[in-house]
């Protein structure tokens, strides 16, 4: 049997008769490719088309010197044109490399010369910084697959390596995890089939862009496995944006991370998400006061949950049928666990660093062995980095990470507990806690309506007070209009750490 997930995503949808069932919702007319600007309408695009597409993209890139085992770096917004390249690399035994659209000259050039692809697919805008390396457009790779016709699907392994993703690069330089053709039938398994029970019925919108883990498993590969459709939006994420592209197409499913769905009770429209049936919270902690609130804005079930770009996709989330308040959810077949102290194995309850393992965990950094080897045991346990205790019900718990942990005084402090009781405030759309000079700060970003002052700022630090311990309480609470982030949306707190 040929392992070409390109090939089994195409015998899925022939053999479910999902061929003609929608498969993506995307723009008809957009601005500026190299912006992703807002689209001026939207079109049905079956299963069976997509693969079509997909095929005959895969003749253009081989047409531009693309073959078995070359590199394809492919820096499109959210759109029809990327899930074709990415079929077409994929169908013809090549690495698909993604970049986000809109990062700098010099991110892109860092992947690039990491990369070193036969083929950039990108906009007319972004051509200059890949030069000379050969860049096919949206344009030709959509002109040229009449003329290229269709490309038979190379023989390969399941294990063998089919696209490279990016860490977000705040804790340090990104670095590219590689992945195989057979990973996105895990990430089916655990959380489309057994968290959200996923069925050809489903219209899923992803706040999170399939440039990165979560959005490509939400966007591209979930429809494809399943039988759904995805909405395919291409502009920055944006709540009046997300809004609009609710009450245009109902999605069932809808993802983001916890900052997202703040300004969205904050600042949206509960109206435009009846049509939701669960919500899914990823990337950072999701307080419980503040998910409460979104529940009830959204009116469904929303399930927080961990996953990794060394995993792929999610590998411990709450479920559609199994869900408890304040924890990330239970582990999702087929991954396992392992919670583990200085002294070995942690005990029932005890907190630990978590270690996952899985037929998704990455088969390496790309081009980087001794970081593989750092994070990667040789019995495939894959450290996290994350702190976690298990329930008596195998719920499990986050404290945060352990490159969080800070000094203050002599006393190890993670900022994990004053970020949630701080960001379960109200007033509070956005919060990070970190140590500057050898002092707890923290940083907040105001809800709409809710002007930042001296007395916010003393309920803030006394909310602190009363529910943790002394070392937690920031010393100083600074309002600010937005915080650091990386370009998939996480807390950059290097960049915290800088400020005086």
């Amino acid at each position: 049997m040929n392992g070409n997930m390109a090939v089994i995503s195409a015998e899925l949808a022939r053999s479910h008769g999902w061929h003609d069932r929608p498969a993506f919702h995307a723009p008809t007319v957009s601005g500026p490719a190299s912006s992703g600007s807002a689209s001026s309408g939207s079109a049905v695009h079956t299963h069976g088309e997509v693969h079509a597409a997909g095929a005959g993209a895969a003749a253009v890139l081989a047409a531009a010197g693309v073959h078995p085992g070359a590199r394809v770096l492919i820096a499109l917004p959210d759109s029809l044109h990327l899930v074709t390249a990415f079929l077409g690399t994929l169908r013809l035994g090549a690495l698909a490399v993604f970049a986000g659209p809109w990062q700098s000259a010099a991110e892109h050039a860092g992947v690039a010369a990491e990369a070193d692809p036969s083929v950039v697919v990108c906009p007319p805008g972004l051509a200059d910084r890949f030069a000379p390396t050969r860049v096919v457009t949206p344009d030709g790779l959509a002109a040229g697959r009449a003329a290229a016709g269709v490309q038979e699907p190379a023989a390969v392994p399941p294990d063998a390596p089919a696209y490279v993703q990016y860490t977000s690069g705040t804790t340090g330089r990104p670095k590219g995890a590689v992945h195989r053709h057979s990973d996105p039938l895990a990430y089916r398994r655990a959380m489309a089939e057994t968290a959200l029970r996923m069925t050809p019925d489903d219209v899923v919108l992803s706040v999170s862009k399939a440039c990165f883990p979560y959005g490509l498993g939400n966007s591209v590969l979930f429809p494809l496995l399943t039988g759904a459709s995805a909405v395919l939006w291409p502009d920055r994420p944006n709540v009046p944006g997300l809004v609009e592209q609710a009450r245009r197409h109902r999605p069932t499913l809808l993802f983001a991370a916890p900052a997202c769905y703040a300004r969205l009770v904050a600042e949206g429209d509960a109206a435009a998400f009846r049509s939701l049936r669960a919500a899914g919270s990823a990337g950072e902690p999701l307080p419980p006061p503040l998910a409460d609130r979104v529940e009830a804005f959204l009116g469904c079930p929303l399930l927080d949950g961990l996953g990794m770009t060394e995993t792929g996709h999610t590998f411990i989330s709450n479920t559609v049928t199994r869900r408890r308040r304040g924890t990330i959810g239970v582990v999702l077949p087929p991954y396992e666990i392992s919670v583990r102290t200085p002294r070995g194995e942690a005990a029932a309850g005890e907190q630990g660093v978590l270690h996952v393992r899985g037929p998704s965990v990455l088969l390496g950094y790309h081009r980087r062995p001794r970081r593989t080897a750092e994070v990667l045991g040789r019995d495939g346990w894959l450290r996290t980095g994350d702190l976690v205790h298990v329930d008596a019900d195998g719920f499990v718990h986050h404290h945060g990470r352990v490159d969080d942990l800070e000094k203050v005084g002599g006393v190890t402090i993670s900022p994990q507990p004053a970020e949630l009781a701080l960001g379960g405030h109200p007033a509070v759309a956005e919060v990070a806690v970190t140590v500057v000079n050898g002092e707890v700060r923290a940083f907040v970003v105001p809800q709409t309506g809710c002007p930042a002052s001296a007395e916010l700022a003393a309920d803030l630090r006394d909310l602190v007070r009363s529910e943790l311990d002394v070392p937690l309480t920031p010393r100083t609470v600074s309002f600010v209009p937005a915080l650091p982030r990386a370009a998939n949306g996480k807390l950059s707190r290097l960049q915290l750490r800088d400020r005086r």
